[in-house]
């Protein structure tokens, strides 16, 4: 790739087995990327993406759940925002375990979408972003949308991101392109008996995306791949049918 069509890809959740194993899948397509991670002392090793930064390399941004708009200033260059990160508390369900939960898998990742679609609506008369792909963001709600996780908060605080995500996405598909990335069990420390590798996890999410696929689902449950765009549907024809019009589009796309 030249230097005009290398996108720049920040990726939540990037110190985890899938967050690093789609870094190393970008690098390998010469994305200029930026991981984003909550661990201090930054990843202790991504194989095959050199973490020095500048050119070829990639940047580690230390950011938290809560602290989405100080990312702002970083996303205004980003083209693909994968917001992967989360938390699986297993069977706990006491209220902090369900607050963290819903902080972490639902609500972090709903402010970010918004936030990050405001910064495309900003910068969509800027001529340094005229003739570049429509900006996207990626968000991995996982199998848990359709399939138990063995997991009763996880389920649920993912459940209401994919049901969050369904809904915004009436009004903001005109802004950025959304890819929901439904993932069955993959090894990780979320789920050490995970029985998918992460890597070809990854390949697989990269794959369907050049095919110009938006719901992107990889597992190996063959009931997923039927009962998710049922889903989907679903709930895009439940919502067009009753969720009212912005007021801003009945009016027009903004000047």
């Amino acid at each position: 790739m030249t230097d005009s069509v290398r996108p720049t890809v920040a990726i939540t959740g990037a110190g985890g087995a899938l967050g690093q194993a789609l870094l190393r899948q970008w690098h390998r397509r010469g994305a200029r990327l930026i991981a984003l991670t909550s661990r201090e002392g930054g990843l202790e090793v991504c194989a095959g993406v050199d973490p020095a930064g500048g050119g070829e390399g990639m940047r580690q941004v230390c950011w938290r759940a809560g602290g989405e708009a100080d990312l702002a200033p970083l996303l205004e260059e980003v083209d693909v925002l994968v917001i992967n990160h989360g938390l699986n508390v297993r069977g706990r369900h006491d209220a902090e375990a369900v607050r963290a939960s819903l902080e972490v898998n639902a609500l972090s990742g709903l402010r970010l979408l918004e936030l990050y679609a405001d910064l495309v609506r900003r910068r969509r008369d800027d001529p340094a972003f005229a003739g570049r792909p429509l900006p996207e963001v990626w968000v991995n709600t996982s199998e848990a949308e359709v399939q138990p996780a063995l997991s009763p908060a996880y389920e649920i605080s993912k459940r209401l991101l994919g049901q969050l995500l369904s809904l915004r996405a009436l009004e903001l598909a005109d802004r950025v392109r959304i890819r929901r990335l439904v993932l069955g069990p993959f090894r990780s420390n979320l789920n050490p008996i995970g029985v998918m590798d992460a890597d070809w996890v990854a390949a697989q999410i990269l794959r369907q995306a050049g095919w110009g696929w938006n719901l992107i689902i990889v597992t190996i449950n063959p009931l997923t791949y039927l009962t998710m765009p049922l889903t989907a549907l679903g709930r895009w024809l439940y919502f067009r049918l009753f969720a009212a019009r912005p007021a801003e589009n009945a009016a027009g796309p903004p000047r």
